[in-house]
């Protein structure tokens, strides 16, 4: 009699994938990858099933992409917002900018203008009420607060984008610029020289946003 070794295995059903094995691949992909690389065949190739397998969850790329925002979005602790609109602005710009900042691929993804998390929300709704609480009538509060993301979202794009290229550790063209800049043409940047580099370099969003806010405010 055979031994049941040498009977042959049953296969079955493939085991289910669930939604949240789903999310956690493509985060996977992203963090490894970038989102670009993050496609339905990839994924599927990630999670050792078919990419028909996926769309039993998700109806496509971008309905992957909604999930995965809201996810992150649920998962953040919004702070407490003060009574002042001013400060109520910049807490809620702020925290919006460092949370956008822990994951710079979302900011790719915001930038469409069409795709969000419906959780993030609350920044939108706290800069549009502080905007009002601070004179502006709803739709001019609805514009700066547009005006506060598009600073916001160019911020971490320009920051993320350098963060890349230092780390390719080599020269910049900036920097070969700046070396031998022409005083006569350029009095001032030349007078600031290499320094003019680690100025570039510096976190500067606080005082933009001020500036943006108090701007803003001072129209109503």
């Amino acid at each position: 009699m055979p031994s049941s070794s040498s009977q042959p295995q049953r296969t079955g059903r493939p085991a289910r994938i669930s939604r949240a094995e789903i999310l956690a691949a493509a985060n996977s992909v992203i963090d490894a990858e970038g989102v670009a690389k993050l496609t339905m065949r990839r994924l599927a190739t990630e999670l050792g099933c078919t990419p028909m397998a996926l769309y039993h969850h998700v109806r496509d790329k971008e309905d992957l992409l909604r999930l995965l925002l809201n996810e992150y979005a649920d998962q953040v602790a919004w702070p407490d917002l003060p009574e002042e609109p001013r400060e109520r602005v910049r807490v809620a710009a702020r925290a919006m900018h460092d949370v956008l900042a822990a994951r710079p691929w979302i900011v790719e993804i915001l930038t469409a203008d069409d795709l969000l998390g419906v959780s993030a929300l609350w920044v939108s709704e706290s800069i549009v009420d502080g905007f009002v609480a601070g004179g502006l009538p709803l739709d001019r509060a609805a514009q700066a607060y547009r005006v506060i993301w598009h600073y916001t979202a160019g911020d971490l794009i320009v920051r993320a984008r350098s963060a890349r290229r230092a780390a390719e550790d080599r020269p910049t063209f900036r920097a070969q610029v700046f070396a031998d800049l022409d005083a006569d043409s350029f009095p001032r940047l030349a007078a600031l020289g290499s320094d003019y580099l680690s100025l570039a370099a510096q976190d500067t969003y606080d005082l933009g946003l001020a500036a943006l806010i108090d701007g803003l405010l001072r129209s109503a």
